[in-house]
């Protein structure tokens, strides 16, 4: 592999970068440099986006014909930022916004479109309410019309809770003028286009029954939309990617005859789908092939249980990308890749590199001559050699069922009689522990830990009937998995037992503080952060319910039975509670608001129960600033060290 030496001179020229050997809470703290890259048609430009000297981050565009010189930069002021970018045609770039809240979530897309040229003139809001129309909408691009540089394709729906039709409109990139071609009869649809960008399928909710999704299909031409399929969504799901060649066939995944999400092949005329690819452990994602810059043909697919895996399909078109990705895969030792963008012809791509120790990195890989070029690292202060390595583990739990977890253990130490953190994921459904750069596991295991991340029942990823598992059992089943992580650790001599603390944030910290009312004598301290404490709560506050969407889904996970949610709530059941608890909140939460905080706060003083308390003013659902961050760990370091280290 080469080097664009000049590239990175060019990049790094903006800021001073020191890579050490242990690195401090300001180093983990710090958000990505550089968040994404991509090639234009031509293969003439790089767009990328980064973080400038304030944290903004800036839309850069580099001309590669003039020696990666910059021809424009571009940033949003408070908190807007950019949250996806395209090349639309060779000298169009339209990109989203977002609003970034806090370090649990990713930035919140607004559903705002802009579009400006490569050199940054001709700034225009496409759609959103400072566009043309005042669209009081968010938008999703569903087709770049690679045929047709002047337009692109979108599905829009309303800002407000009562209307969930979705709209695709034909929008115009230069003056922002727009024109409606398709509504579907379906609520919060999913639509796809077949290969002349004609809106054909849409997947969504029925009008009447929110819990039965509907497929529905309209032939070329038409303007009627016909129901093809219908189900209970208890029962699985179907996700379209892709028309295949004959229009009559939709790619997609689905765990609608499987347990697991696997790739499928959707017959329109039929409603039937057809087995392409499965895995029994875990969901799968297919791997596609690029043509004009866009996906293509699937020729593979992808998954992650105990090992990252990548499996590449013989019966294919273009064997030559196949067979040239599945060679980029293996000089990567299997790491996750992920292909970014393609030049209008293919001789040029941009494809980033990752695994649980090393943050993403970007490579230019051209085609003729077989040469990869190193772009760039999005974290280049963080030196791999001196992080510590994460693992998949899979334990039984008590029923023996088989738990898949992430396992992160301190760098140069034995593993034995460690101290544990163990840290639930947030969601807590749909949601699954993955190996990748986590800077808070990382920064706890650099500190002496080791951290436990399982994958209890109720998570997303191991099939439908292992999530719905956890439906109602948020403060039992859930964390009795939890609980037998921890013990197989004790068992295998990697833990001390009497050295465990719980740690998470929002479900997770629920589950942190649930996990150590249900087994008082194991856990020595509970780090509850942005957590909900009250089920019957989450009822009457924070943006949930604010939804119908939301409330069904409440009712769906933990119930309206005020029994079942007292019994499986903190709150009232302090009295068994054994360990201190330290109570870490952001005042502008709106998912788990700050009266969650408030009423454990309450009961603990009730109980007179041991507690620290951290609030801070301006942040939401996880801290956002580096700054907050470095205050929240040096605290979190010193209260684990209060009961783990004595």
């Amino acid at each position: 592999m080469k080097k664009f030496g000049w590239a990175i001179a060019l990049f790094l020229a903006f800021w001073s970068i020191t890579v050490s050997a242990k690195h401090s809470l300001e180093d983990f703290a710090r958000h990505a440099q550089f968040i994404d890259i991509k090639i234009s048609p031509s293969g003439q430009y790089l767009a990328a986006t980064m973080r400038g000297e304030e944290g903004r981050i800036e839309l850069v565009v580099l001309d590669m014909q003039q020696d990666m010189k910059p021809i424009s930069r571009s940033a949003f002021s408070g908190n807007n930022s950019i949250y996806d970018f395209n090349w639309a045609n060779d000298e169009r770039i339209v990109f989203s916004l977002s609003r970034e809240f806090g370090s649990q979530e990713a930035a919140v897309p607004t559903g705002e479109l802009l579009a400006m040229n490569a050199d940054g003139t001709r700034q225009l809001p496409l759609f959103g309410p400072n566009a043309r129309d005042r669209d009081l909408a968010t938008a999703r691009i569903i087709h770049w019309l690679p045929d047709d540089p002047r337009h692109i394709l979108i599905q829009a729906r309303p800002y407000s809770r009562n209307e969930t039709y979705t709209t695709v409109y034909r929008l115009n990139i230069e003056t922002a003028r727009k024109r409606q071609v398709a509504r579907p009869p379906v609520r919060e649809a999913t639509i796809i286009t077949d290969g002349n960008g004609y809106p054909r399928l849409a997947v969504g909710a029925d009008i009447r029954r929110d819990n039965e999704v509907v497929i529905v299909h309209r032939a070329p031409g038409s303007r009627d939309w016909q129901e093809v399929s219908r189900y209970d969504s208890d029962q699985g799901g179907f996700s379209p990617y892709i028309f295949l060649a004959n229009d009559n066939e939709v790619l997609g995944i689905s765990d609608r005859m499987t347990e697991t999400r696997a790739i499928v092949i959707f017959n329109i005329e039929t409603g039937d789908e057809r087995l392409l690819y499965h895995n029994e452990n875990v969901d799968v994602a297919p791997i596609f092939s690029i043509r004009n810059g866009f996906a293509d043909e699937v020729i593979g697919a992808v998954s992650e249980y105990e090992t990252l895996e990548y499996e590449f399909f013989d019966h294919v078109q273009d064997t030559r990308f196949r067979d040239e990705l599945a060679g980029l895969i293996n000089a990567f030792d299997g790491r996750r890749l992920f292909l970014r963008s393609s030049t209008r012809d293919n001789r040029l791509s941009i494809v980033s590199v990752s695994s649980e120790s090393e943050p993403a990195e970007f490579y230019l890989f051209d085609r003729e001559s077989k040469q990869v070029s190193y772009l760039l690292n999005t974290r280049p202060w963080i030196n791999p050699e001196h992080i510590a390595v994460s693992q998949s583990i899979v334990y039984p739990a008590r029923d023996g069922q088989a738990i898949h977890a992430i396992l992160t253990l301190p760098k140069g130490q034995e593993a034995k009689d460690l101290p544990l953190i163990l840290m639930p994921h947030g969601g807590p459904h749909g949601i699954r522990d993955v190996l990748f750069f986590d800077p808070t596991v990382k920064m706890l295991a650099q500190h002496g830990y080791a951290v436990l991340q399982p994958n209890f029942r109720g998570s997303g990823g191991f099939g439908r009937s292992f999530q719905i598992a956890g439906y109602r059992n948020w403060g039992t089943l859930m964390i009795d998995d939890m609980t037998d992580g921890v013990l197989h650790l004790v068992e295998q001599g990697i833990v001390d037992k009497g050295r465990v603390c719980s740690f998470g944030a929002s479900y997770g910290g629920y589950a942190a503080v649930m996990s150590a009312i249900r087994e008082p004598d194991l856990y020595q301290c509970v780090l509850g952060y942005v957590g909900v404490y009250d089920l019957e709560m989450l009822y009457t506050t924070g943006d949930i319910p604010e939804r119908q969407s939301g409330i069904n889904y409440l009712e769906r996970v933990i119930g309206r039975d005020a029994e079942s949610l007292r019994a499986q709530s903190p709150v009232h059941h302090i009295d068994r509670l054994k360990a201190p608890v330290f109570i870490i909140h952001g005042e502008k939460d709106m998912r788990a608001t700050i009266d969650h905080a408030n009423v454990l706060r309450a009961a603990l003083e009730k109980h007179q129960h041991p507690y620290e308390w951290l609030v801070e003013p301006n942040e939401g659902h996880g801290f956002y600033k580096p700054e907050n961050n470095v205050r929240l760990w040096t605290q979190v370091l010193e209260f684990l060290d209060k009961y783990l280290n004595r």
